[in-house]
Formats: C-alpha cells, structure tokens, sequence
C-alpha cells in the first residue's frame, strides 16, 4: 500500500505559486503602509491524480491549507489562504483582510535594494483506495521574488 500512495502523491502536479502585492509589483511598496499579499486564486484548490501497483489503485487529492510568507526583513506572516486581490474599492492605507504585512525600514541598504520575499504554499494530501485511505501532509510549493520598500516624507509649506 506504502509503494502506491508514494506512487500517487509524487504523480500530483502541485502549481508553483505566483506571487502578487499591492500595490503592482512593478511598483514600489512603502514602509508604514500595509502591503496586500496574494497567490494566484486559480491555482489555490484541489489536485488529484490517481497510480496503480499490481491491481491495487489509488486516488490522492491536495488542498491548499496555508500560505507561509517570509518578507525578507526578518518578518513573517501565515495566511490561511490565498490572500486577497488588491482593489481601489479599498483605501490606499487599509490594511488586507487575511494576508497581509507592513514593513517598519526601507530595503535601500539591502543587496539590491530590495527585501528577498518568499512564500510556501502548504498543501495536505488525503489519499483512498484498497479499502483503506489516509493523509499526507505538508507538502510544499514555493516561489521568490524581491521586493523594492522605500520611505515617503511629506514637506510641508506655507
């Protein structure tokens, strides 16, 4: 049973995450404003795949679970899915509703100027076949990207 459930949970196809922020990622994020984090929607929901191993088949499906996000200042963040999309429906300081971090420092003393962001999407794979059915969890995905952070001050004048 051991050999076709390896069998079957190595078959799934698990999509590397795509990370997104607000705002765009071309774009730079400032401190003390809240950053939005996301991974794309379409890739978070389940994967199955099925194998075979002398007559006996098994079927292994993964769901997402969480997201696990470093930001590359030292901080992170664990969202219990895939976050939610930015939109200008939204105030420029509101804060993300399930996934999201506010950087205290700029990235300019940072090798390139920028915060190594990365982030792990944790997937549990629950597996049936033969009579019999169990889980395997934590499997993972992950992607990396960097992530500019700069100071905006204000100068008033009369």
């Amino acid at each position: 049973m051991r050999v076709v459930v390896q069998q079957a949970v190595s078959r799934l196809k698990l999509p590397k995450p795509v990370i997104h922020t607000s705002p765009r990622e071309d774009l730079v994020q400032v401190v003390n404003v809240p950053t939005w984090m996301w991974v794309e929607r379409g890739a978070w929901g389940p994967v199955t795949t099925a194998a075979a191993v002398d007559g006996l088949e098994v079927t292994a499906t993964a769901r997402p679970r969480r997201t696990v996000w470093s930001m590359g200042d030292g901080g992170s963040v664990v969202c219990r899915g895939p976050g939610t999309p930015y939109s200008a429906e939204y105030g420029p300081k509101a804060s993300s509703p399930d996934c999201g971090y506010t950087y205290r420092r700029a990235s300019t003393s940072e090798p390139a100027k920028a915060f190594p962001v990365s982030v792990r999407v944790i997937w549990d794979v629950e597996w049936r076949g033969g009579g019999r059915s169990g889980t395997v969890p934590g499997l993972a995905m992950s992607a990396r990207r960097r992530l500019v952070v700069d100071e905006v001050q204000a100068v008033v004048t009369s």
